[in-house]
């Protein structure tokens, strides 16, 4: 019982950690990078679809994202998804592919992207640190219905307490990253 609230813990708080890499790996770094895209859906005939499941993406030179959409009516829906983003790219197209310059960062949008970053890393922290009181209660009920003893229930506390440490330094071993990551120029 003790070991199933703690793996539960254990895949949560790895789940959150996930997120993050996931979150990060949209927020642009000024280096081209096919996973920039991911969060851009485009109206795919009035259904918002994923634009790597609409279009080819590849990363030809580090400044560069192409756009290859599979049915070349889609170029228009795609080159608006893109110029729509919140990612400030002003894609061009000749009709077949999508090109889509990724200007060089100036000094106010690193900085604001590396605010957004610590940002989405707070909400990360945040999460396991949810994920920990969820774990927390259960034991306390569990050693309340007496279904543990007191120190089965301390043990598992104090597991869940270092999961936590373990993933919350995870989280700042990250984002000291993606900083890293975003300031280089």
């Amino acid at each position: 019982m003790i070991q199933d609230v703690i793996r539960d813990v254990q895949h949560r708080m790895h789940g959150s950690i996930e997120a993050l890499h996931r979150e990060f790996k949209s927020l642009r770094t000024g280096r081209a990078n096919a996973a920039m895209l991911d969060g851009i859906t485009v109206d795919y005939y009035g259904s918002p679809t994923p634009i790597a499941q609409v279009a080819n993406l590849k990363v030809p030179e580090s400044s560069l994202i192409v756009a290859e959409p599979w049915d070349k009516s889609m170029v228009a829906a795609v080159e608006k998804a893109i110029r729509n983003s919140e990612l400030g790219l002003n894609p061009s197209s000749d009709g077949k592919i999508v090109r889509i310059p990724i200007p060089q960062l100036t000094e106010d949008r690193r900085k604001e992207l590396v605010k957004r970053a610590h940002h989405v890393a707070e909400e990360s922290r945040t999460a396991i640190r949810q994920v920990r009181r969820d774990g927390n209660e259960k034991l306390k009920k569990m050693l309340k219905s007496h279904e543990i003893s007191e120190d089965d229930e301390k043990r598992a506390l104090d597991e869940i307490q270092k999961m936590t440490d373990k993933h919350i330094n995870e989280v700042g071993d990250i984002l000291k990253h993606k900083e890293q990551d975003i300031m280089a120029v």
